[in-house]
């Protein structure tokens, strides 16, 4: 059973030259993207806690992206970068959201298969900022994270279909994939994860 997404799109190397032109706001919007998909994670507990194969996964993914934030947290302390005030508005994100259904498990598949994409996403991100980093512990740690969020990208897709029929799924996923792509193409380049 397949779990890795083929995205349909890849990132540009515009966006890669303007993450490594202004890193400091990377690492600040980085920051800002580890709590987020760490609250995520906890939010399908709270909204689905009769889900119980996946709630044990979905609190260690948690953990993890936690563990995440502390680790980007402490690099920006070593370089005297401060958290911002406010989390941004994060557009891919949004417009992710936008194309789930409404109906109870309609939106708990899509909302799976949205964490799914935007951890896939994440970790061909995190590929593209490690292989441009020059050697050393920040090279190290983003190889470390490409490898944790393509992990995480499969292990939602395996939630999925705990609950799903396996075509539903694949044909769901790939409806949304191709949204990701369009998404993705749309977005203003700024050092950030999306």
């Amino acid at each position: 059973m397949k779990l890795r997404i083929d995205l349909k799109a890849e990132s540009s190397q515009e966006w890669i030259d303007t993450v490594m032109a202004d890193f400091d706001s990377f690492l600040q919007d980085h920051a800002n993207c580890e709590r987020k998909a760490s609250g995520m994670a906890m939010s399908f507990v709270a909204k689905f806690p009769d889900r119980l194969e996946i709630i044990p996964e979905l609190i260690d993914t948690a953990v993890e992206e936690l563990e995440h934030f502390r680790d980007v947290y402490a690099i920006m302390q070593s370089k005297g970068i401060q958290l911002p005030h406010k989390i941004e508005k994060d557009y891919y994100v949004d417009d992710l959201i936008k194309i789930c259904r409404s109906g109870r498990e309609e939106r708990f598949m899509d909302r799976l298969l949205l964490a799914s994409l935007v951890e896939t996403r994440g970790a061909e991100r995190f590929r593209m900022v490690y292989e441009a980093l020059p050697e050393g512990d920040l090279r190290k740690f983003y190889h470390r994270l490409w490898a944790s969020e393509a992990k995480h990208g499969e292990i939602f897709v395996d939630m999925a279909l705990h609950y799903f029929d396996k075509e539903e799924v694949y044909n769901r996923l790939e409806e949304m994939n191709e949204a990701e792509a369009e998404i993705l193409k749309a977005l203003p380049l700024k050092a950030a994860l999306h």
